[in-house]
Protein backbone atom coordinates (compact mmCIF):
# COMPACT_ATOMS: atom_id res chain seq x y z
CA UNK A 1 0.00 0.00 0.00
CA UNK A 2 1.26 3.44 -0.94
CA UNK A 3 0.75 6.26 1.56
CA UNK A 4 -2.11 8.50 0.47
CA UNK A 5 -3.85 11.51 2.05
CA UNK A 6 -7.38 12.48 1.05
CA UNK A 7 -9.14 15.55 2.47
CA UNK A 8 -12.93 15.80 2.32
CA UNK A 9 -14.25 19.24 3.15
CA UNK A 10 -17.57 21.09 3.00
CA UNK A 11 -20.25 22.69 5.09
CA UNK A 12 -22.36 21.20 7.86
CA UNK A 13 -24.66 18.43 6.66
CA UNK A 14 -23.10 18.43 3.19
CA UNK A 15 -22.63 14.64 3.18
CA UNK A 16 -18.93 14.59 4.10
CA UNK A 17 -18.98 11.73 6.60
CA UNK A 18 -21.27 9.48 4.58
CA UNK A 19 -19.14 10.02 1.47
CA UNK A 20 -15.93 9.40 3.44
CA UNK A 21 -17.31 6.17 4.92
CA UNK A 22 -18.31 4.87 1.47
CA UNK A 23 -14.89 5.82 0.10
CA UNK A 24 -13.09 4.03 2.95
CA UNK A 25 -15.18 0.90 2.40
CA UNK A 26 -14.41 1.01 -1.33
CA UNK A 27 -10.69 0.98 -0.48
CA UNK A 28 -10.74 -1.64 2.30
CA UNK A 29 -13.00 -4.39 3.63
CA UNK A 30 -11.83 -3.50 7.15
CA UNK A 31 -11.23 0.25 7.47
CA UNK A 32 -10.38 2.12 10.65
CA UNK A 33 -12.67 4.87 11.95
CA UNK A 34 -10.79 7.33 14.14
CA UNK A 35 -13.24 9.56 15.99
CA UNK A 36 -11.82 12.79 17.43
CA UNK A 37 -14.96 13.94 19.26
CA UNK A 38 -15.31 14.66 22.93
CA UNK A 39 -18.88 14.19 24.10
CA UNK A 40 -20.02 17.44 25.74
CA UNK A 41 -23.82 17.15 25.89
CA UNK A 42 -26.73 14.79 25.24
CA UNK A 43 -27.55 16.13 21.78
CA UNK A 44 -23.97 15.59 20.63
CA UNK A 45 -23.95 12.14 22.21
CA UNK A 46 -26.94 11.27 20.01
CA UNK A 47 -25.11 12.53 16.90
CA UNK A 48 -22.14 10.29 17.74
CA UNK A 49 -24.46 7.33 18.32
CA UNK A 50 -26.05 7.89 14.90
CA UNK A 51 -22.60 7.86 13.28
CA UNK A 52 -21.67 4.64 15.12
CA UNK A 53 -24.94 3.01 14.11
CA UNK A 54 -24.30 3.77 10.43
CA UNK A 55 -21.06 1.79 10.56
CA UNK A 56 -20.99 -1.99 10.65
CA UNK A 57 -18.76 -4.61 12.28
CA UNK A 58 -16.19 -4.35 9.47
CA UNK A 59 -14.93 -1.09 11.01
CA UNK A 60 -12.21 -0.88 13.63
CA UNK A 61 -13.28 2.01 15.84
CA UNK A 62 -10.74 4.15 17.67
CA UNK A 63 -11.74 7.12 19.82
CA UNK A 64 -8.80 9.50 20.09
CA UNK A 65 -9.30 13.20 20.75
CA UNK A 66 -5.74 14.46 20.12
CA UNK A 67 -2.83 12.01 19.86
CA UNK A 68 -3.77 10.22 16.64
CA UNK A 69 -0.18 9.22 15.89
CA UNK A 70 0.09 6.93 18.91
CA UNK A 71 -1.89 4.31 16.99
CA UNK A 72 -0.13 1.94 14.57
CA UNK A 73 -2.08 2.13 11.32
CA UNK A 74 0.40 0.79 8.75
CA UNK A 75 -1.25 -0.64 5.62
CA UNK A 76 -4.73 0.38 6.78
CA UNK A 77 -7.35 2.72 5.38
CA UNK A 78 -8.05 5.25 8.13
CA UNK A 79 -10.96 7.69 8.25
CA UNK A 80 -10.35 10.59 10.65
CA UNK A 81 -13.65 12.29 11.50
CA UNK A 82 -13.22 15.10 12.06
CA UNK A 83 -10.49 17.72 11.82
CA UNK A 84 -12.80 20.42 13.22
CA UNK A 85 -13.30 18.58 16.49
CA UNK A 86 -9.61 17.66 16.57
CA UNK A 87 -8.80 21.39 16.25
CA UNK A 88 -11.33 22.20 18.98
CA UNK A 89 -9.62 19.84 21.42
CA UNK A 90 -6.20 21.45 20.93
CA UNK A 91 -7.64 24.98 20.86
CA UNK A 92 -9.40 24.71 24.22
CA UNK A 93 -6.71 22.60 25.91
CA UNK A 94 -4.20 25.32 24.94
CA UNK A 95 -6.39 28.17 26.23
CA UNK A 96 -7.38 29.47 22.79
CA UNK A 97 -3.73 30.05 21.81
CA UNK A 98 -4.18 29.77 18.05
CA UNK A 99 -0.47 29.52 17.20
CA UNK A 100 0.27 26.89 19.86
CA UNK A 101 -2.72 24.83 18.71
CA UNK A 102 -1.71 25.12 15.05
CA UNK A 103 1.85 24.08 15.84
CA UNK A 104 0.63 21.07 17.85
CA UNK A 105 -1.82 20.04 15.13
CA UNK A 106 0.82 20.26 12.40
CA UNK A 107 3.27 18.21 14.46
CA UNK A 108 0.66 15.55 15.20
CA UNK A 109 -0.52 15.46 11.56
CA UNK A 110 3.06 15.02 10.34
CA UNK A 111 3.74 12.22 12.83
CA UNK A 112 0.50 10.42 11.96
CA UNK A 113 0.92 10.61 8.20
CA UNK A 114 4.48 9.28 8.24
CA UNK A 115 2.84 5.87 8.47
CA UNK A 116 2.34 3.94 5.25
CA UNK A 117 -1.47 4.06 5.16
CA UNK A 118 -4.36 5.72 3.37
CA UNK A 119 -5.68 8.61 5.44
CA UNK A 120 -9.10 10.15 4.76
CA UNK A 121 -9.58 13.37 6.73
CA UNK A 122 -13.04 14.92 7.09
CA UNK A 123 -13.20 18.63 7.88
CA UNK A 124 -15.56 21.59 7.82
CA UNK A 125 -15.31 24.82 5.87
CA UNK A 126 -16.40 27.17 8.64
CA UNK A 127 -14.82 30.33 7.26
CA UNK A 128 -17.08 30.75 4.23
CA UNK A 129 -19.69 32.81 6.07
CA UNK A 130 -19.61 36.16 7.75
CA UNK A 131 -16.84 37.14 10.14
CA UNK A 132 -17.99 36.46 13.68
CA UNK A 133 -18.34 39.27 16.18
CA UNK A 134 -16.99 36.88 18.84
CA UNK A 135 -13.20 37.04 19.28
CA UNK A 136 -12.82 33.38 20.33
CA UNK A 137 -14.89 32.27 17.32
CA UNK A 138 -12.68 34.35 14.99
CA UNK A 139 -9.55 32.83 16.49
CA UNK A 140 -10.95 29.32 16.07
CA UNK A 141 -12.00 30.04 12.48
CA UNK A 142 -8.42 31.12 11.78
CA UNK A 143 -7.08 27.90 13.33
CA UNK A 144 -9.50 25.74 11.37
CA UNK A 145 -8.73 27.49 8.09
CA UNK A 146 -4.96 27.28 8.56
CA UNK A 147 -5.21 23.60 9.55
CA UNK A 148 -7.35 22.84 6.49
CA UNK A 149 -4.81 24.61 4.28
CA UNK A 150 -1.94 22.65 5.85
CA UNK A 151 -3.66 19.31 5.26
CA UNK A 152 -4.86 20.25 1.76
CA UNK A 153 -1.32 21.24 0.71
CA UNK A 154 -0.10 17.76 1.70
CA UNK A 155 -3.11 15.85 0.39
CA UNK A 156 -3.04 13.80 -2.77
CA UNK A 157 -6.74 14.53 -3.30
CA UNK A 158 -9.14 17.15 -1.96
CA UNK A 159 -12.88 16.72 -2.37
CA UNK A 160 -15.44 19.39 -1.53
CA UNK A 161 -18.95 18.20 -0.71
CA UNK A 162 -21.80 20.47 -1.71
CA UNK A 163 -25.38 19.32 -1.07
CA UNK A 164 -24.27 15.68 -1.09
CA UNK A 165 -22.33 16.01 -4.34
CA UNK A 166 -18.56 15.43 -4.30
CA UNK A 167 -16.46 17.87 -6.31
CA UNK A 168 -12.80 16.91 -6.69
CA UNK A 169 -10.74 20.08 -6.37
CA UNK A 170 -7.27 18.50 -6.17
CA UNK A 171 -5.44 17.23 -8.17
Amino acid sequence: MKRQIILITGGARSGKSTYAEKLALSLSDTPVYMATARIWDEEFSQRVAAHRQRRGPEWTNIEEDKCLSRHILTDRVVLIDCVTLWCTNFFFDLNADTQAALDALKKEFDQLTRQNATFIFVTNEIGMGEVSQNKIQRKFTDLQGWTNQYIAARADKVICMISGIPLQIKP
